[in-house]
């Protein structure tokens, strides 16, 4: 197919653009190269994508231009819609809401809007486990009320959900949500807290743990995403015959809308992820306890019954060989001499 890949110099995005390229599909790619983080990051995405699976056409154009993204579908008719650009954090929402407004709200408005004028087979977009908010009961099933998020980031993904419900239904876009969990790997942010943390360990800088370290994360390995959302891009959703208005899952719907976890169902405690780092790194962690932060949850934990029906598949990777990848390649591009007892991982990783 064709398809527009929005977020296509980002962490998930590249990944998914690599793999839709070496499947054979032709590829457009959205990226604004914003300074969330050092854009030097992205543009080294994108050369590692055109090394491996060759050139694509790339447009640096913000979410948040209407004229340009219809222009762009006029234009390029794309025949589905992979929308994985944001402005992501949970924290950075806390000193910079309006970002999130005009990127996860506008933008995809206009994202939206262009389906709508030119009807595409199916919308897969990204939502995020931050959705669950002030849920407790684990694991996290797509059946759960998710009406109290803790930030403002988790907010507008909610409300992606929602617009893309709304649109479903009005419009009949066949539309899929994927509520990611804690996505790691090579070629991740430097603000998420793989990258975060290997930086501090081989510093010999203090590693802030919040909430005293107690935390319990579902990480989910790249590859993993990645195969999960290639697998449900031909699989378009249709109305579910079976539900019921007087009794409604959230979920599913009347509409071609669904929602999937992806997760790895496994949740890990904080102290044992930093243990695993201090393995591959082979330096240990000097860590500092602090206290829980504002529009942090507490642990997460998915349900993927849903996603494993669907499309025949769960996450394969355990943390710690999804670590050892992801050291292997932190080392790389940062630089990093590894200690030589840790040579061989390397190595092979």
């Amino acid at each position: 197919m064709k398809l527009l890949v929005t977020g296509a110099a980002g962490f998930i995005g590249a990944h998914c653009a690599r793999r839709l390229l070496l499947d054979g599909h032709e590829v457009i790619g959205l990226d604004n190269f914003n300074g969330y983080y050092d854009p030097a990051l992205k543009e080294a995405r994108v050369a590692w994508v055109q090394a491996q699976a060759g050139d694509f056409p790339l447009l640096r154009l913000d979410l948040a231009d209407s004229q340009g993204i219809t222009a762009l579908f006029a234009r390029e008719r794309p025949e589905a819609v992979i929308h994985l650009a944001a402005q992501a954090g949970v924290r950075y929402s806390l000193e910079h809401p309006r970002s999130y407004l005009d990127s996860n709200l506008a933008g995809f408005l206009n994202i939206l809007e262009g389906c709508r004028a030119y009807p595409v087979r199916h919308l897969v977009y990204a939502s995020s486990s931050s959705v669950y908010g002030a849920n407790q009961r684990m694991p996290y099933r797509v059946s759960d009320n998710v009406d109290h998020p803790l930030s403002l980031y988790a907010a507008t993904k909610k409300a992606n959900e929602l617009m893309a419900h709304s649109y479903s239904h009005l419009f009949g876009i066949p539309a899929t949500g994927l509520r990611f969990f804690t996505v790691y790997g090579p070629w991740g942010r430097p603000d998420m807290s793989p990258v975060q943390f290997a930086r501090c360990i081989v510093e010999g800088r203090p590693l802030k743990l919040f909430n005293h370290g107690r935390h319990r994360r579902d990480f989910t390995y790249i590859d993993d995403i990645v195969e999960s959302l290639v697998r449900l891009l031909p699989l378009a959703p249709t109305p579910d015959p079976e539900w019921n208005p007087e009794s409604p899952q959230p979920a599913t719907s009347s509409a071609p809308w669904r929602l999937y976890n992806i997760g790895g169902e496994q949740p890990v405690a904080l102290t044992d992820y930093v243990e695993l780092l201090e393995r591959y790194l082979g330096r240990r962690a000097q860590c500092e306890l602090l206290p829980l932060q504002p529009g942090d949850v507490f642990d997460t934990c998915a349900d993927v019954s849903a996603l494993s029906r669907a499309i025949g598949f769960q996450p394969q990777v355990s943390l710690a060989e999804g670590l050892a990848r992801f050291v292997a390649w932190f080392n790389h591009y940062y630089q990093i001499d590894p200690p030589e007892e840790c040579g061989a991982l390397f190595a092979t990783a």
